[in-house]
């Protein structure tokens, strides 16, 4: 589970309820449903619009990344390819069979599996680099569609706002329709504005974040199985995959 969105999701809707509480107003007049309905699911609506179906379920599960993700060790992974640049150079390719099933990674143990099986260097570059890519996509369209939603619900809340203020000045007649009238108008804007600035633009560059690491962590692992596949020298392997990394976070040989 990824704590700092936790954390700041609580603390951001934490410190709005304490505006709310310390202005003196109670909780209860900020609930309106007609108004969260109208937000939420003009909101919802627009964006089946705007994308397919399958694109909007798909972009729920790649959410998932902002919550629930875990990060792999970058040390782990270029200690683990560097011991296999090390077996593979002392025991020849094959020997890797035995040890991917305890990759740490599945992209590494595509990668590795390939090596074994004997594919040129070449076609195991395309083959991982066009998995690196359509893992770039998936994350560039789910980011995208929050983006979207974002900028879409204070636009639905504007749209309440009016519909409270269409209401209030058909019973000007009655005043006392106005007040409730303008709360139900404003709130509408302060939903829209509250889910744009703390859920969904928050998510989507959570998930633009989460996809640069993860496609740095690819390239890291397929530049480690390029190098086992040409038989490099384990240190020179650990070199390349070092450079990838901050100099404070990289592989020590004598920490090996």
């Amino acid at each position: 589970m990824d704590i700092a969105t936790i954390l700041g999701l609580a603390a951001a809707f934490g410190l709005v309820m304490f505006g709310i509480v310390s202005g003196g107003a109670g909780i209860g007049i900020f609930v309106n449903v007609p108004s969260l309905a109208n937000v939420v699911g003009g909101t919802t609506g627009a964006v089946l619009v705007s994308y397919p179906l399958s694109q909007v379920f798909g972009a729920i599960s790649v959410a998932k990344k902002a919550f629930l993700h875990k990060a792999p060790d970058p040390q782990v992974l270029v200690s683990v390819l560097s011991d296999l640049a090390n077996k593979a150079r002392r025991e020849g390719i094959l020997a890797l069979e035995a040890a991917i099933d305890d990759a740490p990674d599945e992209f590494m143990r595509l990668g590795v599996q390939l090596s074994v099986d004997g594919q040129e260097p070449a076609a195991i570059e395309a083959i991982l680099t066009t998995e690196i890519e359509s893992l770039r996509e998936r994350h560039r369209r789910g980011a995208e569609l929050f983006t979207t939603a974002g900028a879409l619900a204070p636009a639905l809340g504007l749209i309440g706002t009016l519909i409270g203020l269409v209401a209030m000045l058909v019973n000007m007649s009655d005043p006392d329709s106005i007040g409730p009238s303008m709360a139900v108008a404003l709130l509408t804007t302060f939903y829209g504005a509250t889910m744009a600035n703390l859920i969904f633009n928050p998510v989507a560059g959570k998930l633009r974040t989460r996809s640069k690491e993860e496609v740095l962590f690819r390239e890291l692992m397929l530049e480690g199985v390029l190098a086992i596949t040409a038989g490099d020298n384990p240190r020179v392997v650990e070199q390349k995959l070092n450079a990838f990394l901050a100099p404070g976070a990289r592989v020590a040989e004598e920490g090996r």
